[in-house]
């Protein structure tokens, strides 16, 4: 499939490409289709491919030796995976899984690492997008530690809301589960709170966001300052 150029692409990092930069790198993007639960990179195996989503959310989760599993980070079109890439790391260290299907380009290392060493502005654009994703992992870490259940799931809606179109979000109680590593009754009682202040409808896998303004109120300060470095990092560029 045809890559288009900077104006019609729904990533945002290409789309900051300036479009000569954009034109010299596109040939080597591939347009794939990620359905629900595809493995886009396997903890402590190769990366093969860096992906660049158009649509469709995903998820890094870390283990632990014993098998514990937990959600360290989201990421939809405002970025791409494995971030590791970027400094020459040829082994994934967590499980890049796709949660809500979607599509996107992907990259295979080697070219990934050939446009980082070659192209500047293409190299600047994925160093800057590595802090933005470090700052989500560091307030990510925050929030388990000092905000309670339902405030974290607030959190992790409106960033799922952030990365799909429309107020409908097809999650499970499992993925939630996951992502706020917690047991899946307490994400029920969670989301019975939301839902009975009138934040969100939830119905079996889905959840529909009623009102966002009151649930970013309710988030209080789980939510907003990684979505504010990532604009100011991405913003005036070129």
């Amino acid at each position: 499939m045809a890559v288009s150029f900077p104006s019609s692409v729904r990533n945002q990092l290409l789309a900051i490409l300036p479009e000569a930069d954009y034109r010299q790198i596109a040939p080597d993007l591939e347009y794939v289709e990620l359905p629900r639960g595809l493995l886009l990179a396997k903890a402590d195996e190769a990366i093969e491919h860096v992906y660049y989503l158009t649509s469709g959310i995903g998820s890094l989760v870390a283990s632990t030796p014993e098998g514990n599993k937990a959600e360290a980070g989201i990421f939809g079109n405002e970025g791409y995976v494995p971030t590791s890439a970027a400094m020459g790391v040829e082994l994934s260290v967590y499980d890049v899984i796709m949660q809500i299907d979607g599509d996107a380009y992907r990259m295979a290392f080697g070219a990934f690492r050939k446009w980082m060493d070659e192209n500047r502005s293409f190299g600047r654009v994925m160093i800057r997008c590595i802090e933005a994703f470090s700052i989500q992992l560091t307030y990510t870490a925050v929030s388990n530690a000092v905000h309670g259940v339902d405030e974290r799931l607030a959190r992790w809606l409106l960033m799922c809301h952030d990365r799909v179109e429309g107020n409908h979000i097809p999650l499970t109680h499992e993925f939630i589960s996951l992502m706020l590593a917690v047991r899946r009754p307490s994400v029920t009682t969670s989301l019975h709170v939301l839902e009975g202040n009138g934040f969100i409808r939830s119905v079996r896998g889905h959840i529909t966001i009623r009102n966002r303004e009151a649930l970013e109120e309710f988030a209080r300060d789980a939510y907003g300052k990684p979505e504010q470095e990532y604009r100011r990092l991405m913003t005036g560029l070129f």
